[in-house]
């Protein structure tokens, strides 16, 4: 082990006895003039670890209900739809949902700009940027709008498959499938600001309505005498017009700096443009990697396959809510910690994060891939062709991608992400170009997330080693942090092959190969993932605990 990586597995106080690291610790004595330097940087640390967690037990709270509606009323609607009419919603409103790349990027823009103003106690220019994000984004709804009307439009008619007699139906569920995306659009800036004051309890609250409207979605469609399919796309979009309506009202009623005036200046808009632009380009490359390549499926099989994928993807997202929600609580933090120039502390909570929200995510992924024939069968009445299969490719992927949020997030903080997300985005956008081939040479479906599988591997890794020159980051620290996770993974893995896959065949035998999953996860990561300084802060606090 080299003295860098060495230095990966140090505690605060061994840093401090060897001088090894190039963390700048201020040493203690002298004049008493107050708390010293490194003991409010250690209070700063500890409130900012008390209100990740405060946060992210909110954010559980909310994801338990969301996911367990979810699940849910996936069954029924798949069950009341029908697999054909299940992979029609997905794969038409799939092509809607390509414009998400720009969603996406205008809320990270938000987000970041908005933290970093609240971190220098900047209400006046917070609320400039509130106004800005507005007018932006109600300026691209009316741009993306006619696009979806267009080229959209002239995609779903003359180059899907899509049984003859389900076509008018599928211009229904578009036309719907525009009108929610426009108003969940809306809503952004909106849900930006309750993240970035870190109101978590307003996200559980108003999630947990969502799931309960969810639940009032799958009851009407169960009493619906029309066409189901345009019925489910009628109601999905009154919930998101609902939905979109409370994240605002909230907003008005907490924030004085959501209410709007127009605002507008041009160096703001071209720094804005500038993050923007560039983060836009490595979103969109997301956004081909997910929802292009369900159009591809659908190009080369059918409606079914599409169906299968949607089925595997609703697990994945019940799933990455774990790793996602403690990621929504710890990306504020990042963003301030950048913003008050703690770089060693932000590396620090970087590593950190991504080793949590890797056993966040593999609490759920490894009970799941041990048991998921038995899952699917009692969880859906029908299974889709491939479904099993793509299930476990998709955690798999699943696992991998959980790690890169804080990585993203360290690199979205500097601002300077043109060279970044230039190279991260082109290594994802090559999923098309290679599922493509694949599938034009007679590979089966599952290549398409094989493929995706080795490029999530080697993007992971690229993030890390442009935080290198980006924020001075060690790239051999995060190598051996990453190293330990998958062999931490490939541990737990291996060792349920051999003695639990597939072996439950009553709910009983789930939950009790669940639970020995469970726990098989954190005596690995404990022993294996996590470093020596980690888990000697976990005893320290169980201890006190006790106490």
């Amino acid at each position: 082990m080299t003295d860098t990586e060495r230095q990966c597995l140090l505690t605060d106080d061994e840093v401090r006895s060897t001088g090894e690291s190039n963390v700048k610790i201020p040493e203690l004595g002298g004049v008493d003039n107050g708390p010293s330097p490194t003991c409010v940087i250690k209070d700063q640390q500890k409130t900012s670890y008390r209100r990740i967690a405060s946060n992210t037990l909110m954010l559980y709270i909310r994801m338990l209900v969301v996911m367990a509606v979810r699940l849910y009323t996936v069954r029924v609607t798949l069950d009341l739809l029908g697999s054909v009419n299940y992979g029609i919603y997905n794969v038409v409103g799939g092509v809607v949902a390509m414009l998400s790349f720009v969603e996406s990027t205008l809320t990270t823009s938000s987000q970041r700009y908005f933290s970093i103003e609240l971190s220098k106690g900047d209400l006046k220019r917070l609320g400039q940027w509130m106004s800005i994000n507005i007018t932006a984004f109600s300026l691209l709804i009316l741009c993306a709008v006619v696009l979806a009307e267009t080229v959209g439009l002239w995609f779903v008619n003359t180059q899907m498959t899509i049984p003859a007699e389900r076509m008018t139906a599928a211009n229904v569920v578009y036309q719907f499938s525009i009108l929610a995306f426009c108003v969940k659009f809306f809503s952004i800036p909106y849900n930006a600001l309750i993240v970035a004051h870190e109101k978590m309890s307003a996200f559980a609250y108003i999630s947990i309505v969502e799931a309960l409207l969810s639940l009032a979605v799958v009851y009407l469609l169960s009493l619906a005498t029309w066409d189901r399919l345009i019925v489910y796309s009628i109601l999905t979009f009154l919930v998101s017009l609902c939905i979109a309506s409370a994240y605002v009202i909230y907003d008005r009623r907490h924030f004085a700096e959501s209410r709007f005036h127009f605002y507008w200046n041009l160096k703001d808009i071209r720094e804005l443009l500038g993050f923007s632009g560039w983060h836009f380009y490595g979103t969109l490359a997301m956004a081909v990697r997910s929802h292009g390549i369900n159009i591809l499926l659908n190009l080369f099989f059918n409606p079914i396959v599409n169906a299968a994928r949607a089925v595997a993807f609703q697990i994945y997202h019940a799933v990455s809510h774990f790793s996602g929600n403690f990621f929504t609580a710890v990306k504020p933090q990042i963003y301030k910690t950048y913003a008050a120039g703690e770089y060693e502390a932000m590396q620090k909570l970087v590593l950190r994060s991504t080793v949590m929200s890797s056993l966040l995510t593999s609490l759920l992924v490894f009970p799941i891939l041990a048991n998921t024939p038995y899952l699917l069968g009692v969880w859906l009445k029908e299974v889709p062709e491939y479904t099993v299969l793509f299930t476990q490719l998709v955690l798999v992927n699943g696992l991998i991608d959980c790690t890169n949020g804080p990585t993203i997030a360290a690199a979205l903080a500097t601002g300077k992400i043109r060279r970044y997300q230039l190279i991260v985005g082109t290594l994802i956008m090559l999923n098309l170009p290679l599922s493509y081939t694949a599938l034009l040479l007679g590979a089966a479906p599952q290549a398409t997330m094989m493929i995706s599988i080795l490029l999530s591997i080697v993007t992971a890794l690229i993030r890390a080693w442009l935080l290198r020159s980006m924020l001075g980051f060690s790239f051999s620290c995060y190598l051996l942090m990453f190293a330990r996770l998958v062999t931490a993974s490939l541990l737990i893995a291996f060792i349920l092959y051999m003695t639990a896959y597939n072996r439950a065949d009553s709910l009983l035998a789930f939950i009790v190969f669940s639970a020995l999953a469970a726990l098989l996860v954190v005596v690995v990561y404990l022993f294996v993932a996590f470093s020596r300084s980690d888990v000697k802060a976990i005893i320290k606090m169980i201890r006190k605990k006790k106490r």
